[in-house]
């Protein structure tokens, strides 16, 4: 049995209640690529119909943009930390998570889905072969631990304002870099595994309009983007594996399948000392 779906989630760590939402990005590719449902959800029962319908009743792998197994009392969970040692080169981190956090709606989904017959992997025992899995992911890890988008030597300043950008002049150098960021995920039609965003009209539209400036209309596109990006991470984990992954927090003490996990592109340079890729799926 092999994986038929791949979904990407950016899910809005907190999970609403007296206030609306935060959007949730939302992305489903098929094995070939073609992305087949896209689009945005708001808090976790929205988010979860969605998901339902997305994995079409077969198996799936979903990677998910936000904390699963938060299991330290305080201070950063280890695979938070190792994003910072191996990807800091690349100016990436990760923000710190821990049981006093106030954002944990990912930990919410995951217990949700495992109500619905949904399994937690931590990824270190490699790429699950069928059934429906979800794992943690990190998009800004998949940016430059993929060589194929082009990040050799930092991260897209999509997101975070560089010290060096004025105040002033930071939406415009933000949505011009969200375009080169989109125009690289096309190019991506083209790898092994492929993502093809002019397969569905909504990807396909995020090639055809240049990224806005108003903060809220970017904010939903970068959802979006985060949302495919994850996806297409989790096409690549189940292709090759540890041969073109890591996991981040593998060497915790919790058993097997249920660490603190984030499974994440690498390239030779970022990975661990004694971390070696393994043979490619076939």
């Amino acid at each position: 049995m092999s994986i038929e779906r791949f979904i990407g989630i950016d899910l809005a760590w907190a999970q609403g209640g007296v206030r609306r939402a935060n959007e949730t990005g939302v992305a489903a590719v098929d094995g070939c690529g073609a992305v087949v449902d896209c689009g945005w959800t708001r808090g976790l029962d929205e988010t979860v119909e969605w998901l339902t319908g997305a994995a079409a009743g077969g198996s799936a792998l979903v990677f998910v943009d936000a904390p699963l197994v938060v299991d330290n009392p305080a201070g950063q969970r280890t695979c938070e930390r190792q994003v910072g040692q191996r990807y800091g080169r690349w100016k990436v981190s990760a923000n710190s998570t821990n049981q006093g956090s106030p954002r944990l709606a990912g930990v919410l989904l995951r217990e949700r889905l495992r109500e619905a017959g949904w399994t937690y992997d931590d990824g270190r025992e490699g790429p699950p072969e069928g059934g429906r899995v979800l794992s943690e992911c990190y998009p800004y890890t998949t940016l430059v631990g993929a060589a194929e988008l082009g990040y050799d030597l930092e991260r897209p300043t999509y997101k975070r304002r560089p010290a060096r950008v004025p105040a002033a002049d930071w939406r415009a150098v933000r949505a011009q870099a969200c375009d080169l960021v989109i125009a690289r995920m096309a190019g991506l039609a083209t790898a092994d595994p492929p993502l093809l965003l002019s397969s569905h009209p909504v990807s396909r539209r995020l090639t055809e309009e240049p990224s806005p400036r108003r903060a809220a209309d970017y904010k939903h596109r970068e959802d979006l983007i985060d949302a495919l990006l994850c996806a297409w991470t989790a096409a690549l984990w189940s292709r090759h594996g540890h041969a073109r992954c890591q996991v981040l927090g593998a060497g915790g003490p919790a058993p097997r399948g249920f660490a603190p996990t984030i499974v994440a592109p690498a390239r030779p340079e970022q990975r661990g000392e004694g971390d070696r890729p393994q043979a490619s799926k076939t």
